[in-house]
């Protein structure tokens, strides 16, 4: 079982780096929050720690940083790390964001609890466990993944429902599903 987990990793790792290598690091301009949570804005915290769990180059990670938050970005892809520090450098907020490269089918990374974790478009539930205990009191969790409602069944689609009973415990300011997407925002309670 293992070694097809390494496997899987290595198939992954691959792939999301000829994805990023194919792509130029993003511009300043294009750092922000995912659509689905753009008119939230508001509940995202002006300091303390962040996630950014599957963070590609970085733009989420940048944003926060930029208002005042700590953070810490993983991903899988080398590419898309070294193209997220790049963007931290060229945002000014490089001292505030640490990148590294993660393989999270060996689960999160240990360290402090955060305020915010962010998980734009990538779902492994063998995480969710671990996403709750390292969310502080409080915290808010900002997910999204592709969904099977209003698109075609898919190998990494969540099912109808699946996003607000993995974080059942948590209180909801936002959840839905449609056009081959679902998400939630929500907050630990204190």
């Amino acid at each position: 079982m293992l070694r097809i987990l390494v496997v899987v990793s290595e198939q992954d790792r691959v792939r999301w780096e000829e994805r990023y290598r194919d792509r130029p690091t993003p511009a300043v301009s294009t750092i922000g929050l995912p659509a689905r949570f753009a008119a939230f804005e508001g509940e995202f915290p002006t300091r303390g720690r962040a996630l950014d769990i599957a963070c590609g180059q970085g733009m989420v990670s940048v944003w926060l940083a930029r208002r005042g938050l700590e953070v810490w970005g993983f991903d899988i892809s080398p590419t898309a790390i070294h193209q997220a520090r790049e963007l931290a450098t060229r945002a000014g907020v490089g001292e505030r964001c640490r990148f590294d490269v993660v393989d999270l089918d060996e689960g999160l990374p240990n360290g402090p609890s955060s305020g915010v974790i962010v998980c734009h478009k990538f779902r492994n539930s063998r995480l969710d466990e671990a996403i709750i205990e390292r969310l502080a009191p409080g915290g808010l969790l900002a997910i999204s993944a592709l969904s099977v409602v209003g698109a075609e069944s898919g190998p990494f689609r969540v099912g109808p429902g699946e996003l607000t009973v993995a974080f059942t415990g948590l209180d909801v300011i936002t959840a839905g599903e449609g056009d081959g997407e679902a998400w939630l925002l929500a907050r630990k309670r204190p």
